[in-house]
């Protein structure tokens, strides 16, 4: 039996459609019970102040994908433990940084704490995001035209149901000529078995199944669920939302780089793109 800090083990995988309400109370539960242990396993790699795009490496200082930060007012959504929104405190930017899970927060506040201690001590205080704000990502309980940037780094979009409601909801808390920048798994990796070695370059699924990924009880209740949508798909709901399409870039493996994240790996990444990064703005 699981405890209350670990992921339940679900009775059964499955690929079916799930609505926004089920997928808030199945992965609200999953991330605050798998927040230590995810900031543990991967807090090493991200960094606490880094703006690590996705599990190639990537960060926002070599790719430069915000623009200027100074003086701008920021929106991190699906911020898990704020370190892209710390990163960008630390250029001078105002940071509100939200997510779905308390849990993930907590470890949030605690970094942020450390950081203040460790700079008293020396004399020091780093910048961190100004508040947090515990929300629903696709629903925000923020004013219109709030925030010159919205971002966030495979938080919030692979997680909701309707890719089309929550980038309406980033646009709508834009000032105009914001600019909304975020990444998550591309898509064509839904094609492959989340593993790293070769056996996880073999197509297993098809590319074209929209249904959402499902960790569920036998009862039928979902503890987990995830959602893949086409690079159309995502590019239509990009427009639909009224956000103009900058850029689409697809970050290769980074030269020299041999670590393992999941399924994402160096014999994997130097073959087919693992994450897709979306740099739109309000026009």
């Amino acid at each position: 039996m699981s405890s209350p800090t670990t992921p339940p083990t679900p009775d059964r995988v499955t690929r079916r459609p799930v609505d926004h309400e089920e997928t808030v109370r199945a992965d609200r539960a999953w991330w605050d019970a798998e927040a230590e242990d995810y900031y543990a396993q991967h807090g090493g790699f991200l960094g606490d102040a880094e703006l690590v795009w996705g599990p190639e490496g990537w960060t926002e200082a070599d790719l430069g994908l915000l623009g200027p930060l100074a003086g701008a007012d920021v929106l991190e959504v699906g911020a898990g433990a704020a370190q892209g929104g710390r990163w960008c405190a630390r250029q001078g930017a105002r940071v509100l940084a939200t997510d779905l899970s308390a849990g993930m927060l907590r470890v949030a506040r605690r970094v942020d704490a450390r950081d203040q201690a460790a700079g008293t001590a020396s004399g020091t205080a780093p910048a961190g995001p100004t508040a947090y704000l515990q929300c629903d990502g696709a629903r925000l309980p923020l004013a219109d035209s709030s925030f010159d940037i919205v971002m966030t780094a495979h938080g919030v979009l692979a997680f909701v149901p309707d890719a089309e409601q929550a980038l309406r909801e980033w646009a709508r808390v834009l000032r105009p000529g914001g600019r909304c920048v975020f990444s998550l798994p591309h898509p064509f990796r839904w094609a492959l078995p989340d593993v790293p070695g070769p056996e996880g370059l073999v197509v297993r699924h098809s590319y074209f199944d929209r249904r959402a990924y499902v960790e569920e009880t036998d009862e039928g209740r979902a503890t987990y669920a995830e959602y893949h949508r086409t690079i159309g798909d995502l590019i239509r709901a990009v427009v639909a939302s009224g956000l103009v399409l900058e850029d689409l870039v697809e970050p290769p493996w980074p030269a020299g780089r041999d670590h393992v994240w999941g399924g994402w790996s160096r014999t994997r990444g130097e073959l087919v793109p693992g994450t897709a990064i979306v740099v739109a703005r309000r026009p």
